[in-house]
Formats: C-alpha cells, structure tokens, sequence
C-alpha cells in the first residue's frame, strides 16, 4: 500500500506539477511582453546598477513633443518655434538607453510620487532651462486655478496646490558663495556655502548641477578674486578651484542632510556646441550618430572623484554624453524672434549653442529623472 501512494506521488510530481509550471509561464510569456518592460522592471528597483543611461541612442519619435512652446512658464529665449525657426524635428527624439527603457513622461504618476513633497533644482540657467521643461510637462494636468509661481529671492517655485507639491529652481551657479566686497571686488569664496544651502533644508529631493560658470576666464569670469579661509587668490587652475567648490558642497550634504529623508542627484554638465564662435550649432537638423572618439570632459572627471568619496549616497545622472550628441537641439539664432527680413540680412545675430529649445532636450533629462524617482 506504500508503495502505491509512493508511486501515486511521483506520477503528481512529475506529469501534473511540471504542467502547472508550464501553463502558468505561458499566461506572462515573456514573449507577450516587451523586452523593455521586463528591463524597465529591473531598473526600478536599482536604477543606479541594472542600467546605464548614458549609453544608447537617439531615435525618432512622432508622438513627441510632450507639450507645446505656448507653456505659459517657458522664457522666450527657449521658445524656438515662436521665434521663427523653420524645423521641428528637434522637438521628437527620443533617448533609448542600451541596457533598459526609460517610459513616457506621466505628468499624474509623476505628481502623484511628489505629492506632498518639494522638489529643487539647484545650478545655474541651463538647471533653469530644465525646471521649465519640468513644470511645462506637468502643469497641463492641473486646473488653471489650481497652480501658482512664488518668488523669494533667489528661489522660485511652481505650486500643483492639490498635490501639495513644489518644483523649485534656486539659483546657485557656483554652489559656493559669490560675494561683492565695498569696493566692488567680486569674491569667490571656495570655503563657504551657507548662505546657498539654508535654502536646500528641509527639501526632500535636490536636484544640483554646477560646471560652467567655473569655466569662464577673462572678461566672462564672474568673480575677480578667489578667497579660502583668510587667504585672497588672484589666480587659480578652474578645475582646481571647481573641486574645492564641490568639496564644499559635498562637506555641507555630508553633514547636515539624511538620506532617510532627502534624495540628492547630481546632474552632470550640459554640453555646448560653441567652437567656431558659438556657430557650432547653427542650421543643425539631426543629432550625431556617433563620436569618431569620446572625450570625457574634465569637469565630469572631478565631479566624479568628489561623489566618489562621500559617505552620503548621492546618485550622479551623467548626460553629458548622450546631450553631446545633440547639436541640433540649441536656440542658435532663435532665442529672440527672428522674421524673414533678419535671417537673410545675417547682421547682429547671435548664437545660443549652450541652452535648449523648449520642447527639446532637457524633457528627456526629466524623463531620466522621473525614473530615477
């Protein structure tokens, strides 16, 4: 009698079960299923190693733009088609990483995760550029009535009142302290931040980027003199000075936030196409396909050896290289309005080649950042 529910047993165990495995994978074949969504699984539970989003490619895509250029929060300087540029296609790429997928922009998922959080992008105007297109891809799913812009100082912020929720932008080209003296001497101060960061308390997320203004030199330098401790510098490698400011911020985040209640990411540089006087991006149609050879700029290389070396867990979204790509993406000669008459005249003109047209660009950089949310 053992015996026979022994071999009862195995015949369950070996026709039965292995059927039952069978036709339960192939109600979610995988198949049936993109490969995308399966990877874009992967990435949402660690972002930061199932997947690499700086390496792909651009592809076209119809379906964008995400929003037009009458968002009533867009500077004209980024509205390329009210000021007259003739081609749109820079408005319907795409960026599809190697290893995963990175999912259409949903304003409501996306103000449903901030709700009753604030959300601050720090840096300089190219960080401006991108809180604009952040605010431009969810302010049409909010009642007219229901969304307001606040100022205070060097900080302002786009309210969704139903989601208690804030998109910030400060201004902090630096990071660190930029101060004018009585005699209009205009000090850096690699050492000191705390007139910048009394803002970022409280936040729970903080978006920073900082890169070039600490390239500018001679006439376009915004400061005359640099200063740590009580010691005036007149002259200084910029990427020295760059790392001393960023081991001030990094200090600062070290030891006054939590990472139970702040998420921070660090945005590496936007890349601009200025060689040839700043034409490098004028009359530019299409994204480059590939680099004949890639240069790690030297600011992403110290950005990169600062993070490394703190203890609070910072999340570096490199897009220097897959923004590099896109010269096509500038204003060039359509950050003012431009009729017909001016174009063919050609005198006066100047190129923007290192912000972005809105749509454009930096709506990919939020898609990213969505994710990484």
């Amino acid at each position: 009698m053992a015996k026979l529910k022994l071999l009862l047993l195995s015949f369950l165990f070996y026709t039965i079960f292995p059927c039952f495995f069978h036709c339960t994978l192939s109600l979610i074949n995988p198949q049936d299923m993109e490969s995308e969504d399966i990877n874009m699984v992967q990435t949402q539970r660690d972002s930061s190693k199932k997947c690499d989003f700086s390496e792909g490619k651009w592809v076209f895509d119809q379906s964008y733009p995400l929003y037009d250029s009458n968002c009533p929060y867009l500077t004209t300087a980024v509205t390329c088609q009210k000021n007259g540029r003739p081609d749109s296609d820079y408005e319907k790429w795409k960026w599809k990483p190697n290893g995963c997928y990175i999912p259409r922009f949903d304003a409501l998922g996306f103000l449903g995760k901030m709700r009753r959080k604030r959300i601050m992008l720090v840096g300089d105007s190219i960080m401006r550029n991108q809180w604009e297109s952040l605010v431009c891809l969810v302010q049409g799913v909010i009642p007219t009535d229901r969304k307001r812009v606040t100022y205070n100082g060097p900080l302002m912020a786009f309210h969704a009142m139903d989601f208690e929720t804030s998109i910030e932008f400060f201004w902090a080209p630096l990071l660190v302290e930029l101060k004018k003296e009585s005699n209009k001497k205009r000090i850096l101060h690699l050492d000191l931040i705390e007139d910048n960061a009394r803002y970022w308390r409280g936040v729970d997320i903080l978006v920073f980027d900082s890169a070039h203004w600490w390239t500018h030199s001679g006439q376009t330098s915004s400061w005359d003199y640099y200063m740590e401790g009580n010691s005036i510098i007149t002259n200084m490698n910029p990427m020295v000075a760059y790392q001393k400011g960023l081991r001030t911020w990094a200090r600062w985040v070290d030891l006054n936030l939590n990472p139970r209640k702040t998420r921070v990411i660090f945005r590496s540089m936007s890349p601009r196409h200025n060689r040839q006087n700043g034409w490098k991006c004028y009359k530019q149609r299409q994204p480059l396909q590939f680099f004949s050879h890639l240069h790690v700029p030297e600011p992403l290389v110290v950005l990169q050896g600062v993070i490394k070396r703190m203890r609070f867990p910072v999340y570096l979204q490199d897009i220097t290289t897959m923004t590099a790509l896109r010269r096509d993406g500038h204003p060039s000669v359509y950050s003012k309005a431009m009729n017909e008459e001016r174009q063919k005249a050609g005198t006066g003109l100047s190129s923007d080649c290192s912000h972005w047209c809105l749509p454009g660009v930096p709506d990919i950089w939020n898609e990213m950042l969505s994710v990484l949310l």
